[in-house]
């Protein structure tokens, strides 16, 4: 594990994965295994009934898509969609995904993350992604140059998302307003069929970036 001194980021909390324990039913998908033949792999965390999931692999049959969500009903949905489209780059996930991510995905082999939506109670800030100390995990998995995608209807979310991103991850990112005509997920689309203003926060690993996890290995 690295040294504190050594760390890129100011977050003093430390995530603790040694004490989770595998999802129920656990089973690492095979494409976990093929970083050898270069495919770049995608997370999506907090999949829902899969819409953006399911039109990532269509789009980009050069990637392969890992979509978690844990929700039952919401997976059922998207598991469903999943097998009829059958795309043989895409892993459709029923889990938490914070388990998963840690006992599923290597150090630094994750090109891409999405997040998109996940509008937590508003007065648990907790359950924000960039105040969780797994955030820091989650970073560890990303390669350099990786890129998480963070997106959400509500501007104190993201407001405090960007502050975080800059002053307690130490990553360069970019913020802007959601096209009106966008229709990534179910919520994207409801919400901005009702006018109202969506953002997008996109976060990039730089090189050299250092934190507590980058050579904690997962059981594969």
């Amino acid at each position: 594990m690295t040294d504190n001194s050594e760390l890129t980021h100011q977050q003093k909390r430390a995530f603790q994965p040694e004490k989770l324990s595998a999802p129920r039913d656990f089973i690492t998908p095979s494409i976990i295994g093929k970083h050898k033949d270069n495919v770049p792999l995608v997370l999506e965390i907090g999949a829902g009934k899969g819409k953006h999931a399911l039109g990532f692999v269509v789009q980009n049959p050069d990637k392969h898509l890992i979509a978690i969500e844990r929700t039952r009903n919401k997976f059922e949905a998207f598991s469903k969609l999943a097998t009829r489209q059958n795309s043989s780059n895409l892993d459709a996930i029923h889990a938490d995904a914070v388990a998963w991510i840690v006992h599923a995905i290597a150090p630094s082999s994750v090109a891409k993350i999405f997040i998109l939506y996940p509008n937590p109670e508003q007065q648990n800030p907790n359950q924000q992604w960039l105040n969780m100390p797994f955030f820091e995990f989650l970073l560890s998995r990303l390669q350099v140059g990786g890129e998480v995608t963070l997106v959400t209807n509500i501007e104190a979310y993201m407001d405090n998302a960007e502050q975080q991103a800059t002053k307690v991850w130490g990553l360069p990112n970019t913020r802007q307003r959601v096209p009106d005509d966008s229709q990534r997920t179910h919520f994207e689309v409801k919400y901005l069929a009702r006018g109202e203003a969506c953002w997008e926060l996109n976060m990039h690993k730089p090189e050299g970036y250092k934190t507590r996890f980058d050579d904690w290995q997962t059981v594969l």
